[in-house]
């Protein structure tokens, strides 16, 4: 009997590791954004649309001086699952911040980290994406896990149903994440950094009639969190993201993207001083385990997420011009 020897574990490259330092940045980032969130002290339309309005100046500049709008790949069918794609993602960040007013920003988060089972489960629904036993038992699984982080108790439907609304606001907003990600998903030859600017474009004629400005006139130096909503937490985290993902495999994606509700939780406690429950915590594990192997399925090994044909014009510059989905694993506010 000869006994095998185990082939050793490949070192992690480079650019693996400029991908997950940049993928981390961005989670973190993304962590922090409840806390610009709250302490604008403005509306969630009125933050959405001016988060919407300086995103997309600062990833229209960079857009721009990369020269990406020349041989940009759209056509009238990607562009109009462009925009439909950005109208779910801006009511997405409508509902979330809602959310954070009736509930807190931890369990907000963890809540709309429910993403990937809505992605799955409308996948199914819409596009008979097939479906097994053991996806629908991680999902069950999460879904009790939920239940827990909720912390929903009976004298919360007796106490006006506020806390039950937000909890509903976060569902929402996480339904309305997946059906982004499936409308972006169909989007091929076309960068994500220009996706992603028509999806905060479509927001600013869309949420231009719900926007209060005579809420703003006081608003003063709470300016400074709106501008860092759409610069730092749309800008600057996209680009990271996107570079990331055209440097990492699945698998790593899926993991980094709980350093997200791990920051956010963290901050939450650090500045507001809330925090889950012990009864609460206990659905989250449950959380992020069904998560990675709904996330990740079968897969043996970190398995690279598959590029989207390149732009027309573009295939001498790949894999720099390969189009990446603008929803993929890992799942951002």
């Amino acid at each position: 009997m000869t006994s095998q020897t185990p082939l050793p574990t490949p070192a992690q490259t480079p650019s693996q590791r400029t991908g997950a330092a940049q993928l981390t940045t961005a989670m973190v980032l993304s962590g922090t954004l409840g806390v610009f969130v709250v302490e604008s002290g403005a509306s969630p339309f009125n933050v959405v649309f001016f988060r919407v309005l300086f995103g997309a100046l600062s990833l229209g500049g960079y857009v721009l001086a990369r020269g990406w709008l020349r041989d940009h790949g759209f056509t009238p069918r990607t562009l109009g699952l462009a925009v439909l794609g950005g109208v779910f993602i801006v009511f997405n960040w409508v509902f979330l911040f809602q959310s954070y007013e009736s509930t807190s920003i931890s369990v907000a988060t963890v809540v709309y980290h429910t993403q990937p089972f809505y992605v799955v489960l409308l996948g199914a629904l819409f596009f008979r994406e097939r479906l097994t036993a053991a996806k629908v038992g991680w999902i069950a699984l999460a879904f009790a896990g939920l239940i827990l982080v909720s912390g929903v108790t009976p004298g919360d439907f007796a106490a006006g149903g506020g806390y039950l609304l937000g909890i509903g606001q976060a569902l929402l907003a996480a339904l309305l994440y997946g059906l982004s990600t499936l409308v972006t998903k169909r989007i091929t030859g076309v960068r994500p950094h220009l996706i992603a600017l028509v999806q905060v474009l479509v927001g600013i004629p869309l949420l231009l009639p719900f926007a209060n400005f005579g809420a703003m006139s006081g608003t003063g130096a709470d300016w400074g969190w709106l501008v860092g909503l759409g610069v730092i937490h749309t800008g600057l985290m996209y680009v990271l993201m996107y570079a990331a993902y055209a440097q990492l495999p699945t698998a790593k994606i899926a993991v980094l993207a709980f350093v997200y509700p791990a920051v956010a939780m963290v901050m939450d406690w650090a500045v507001y001083g809330h925090h889950i429950g012990l009864v609460q915590a206990l659905g989250v594990p449950l959380i992020v385990l069904a998560s990675l192997k709904v996330t990740l399925g079968k897969t043996a090994g970190p398995a690279r997420p598959r590029a989207a044909a390149p732009a027309r014009g573009t295939a001498g510059r790949a894999p720099e011009a390969a189009s990446r989905t603008a929803t993929p694993a890992a799942s951002e506010a």
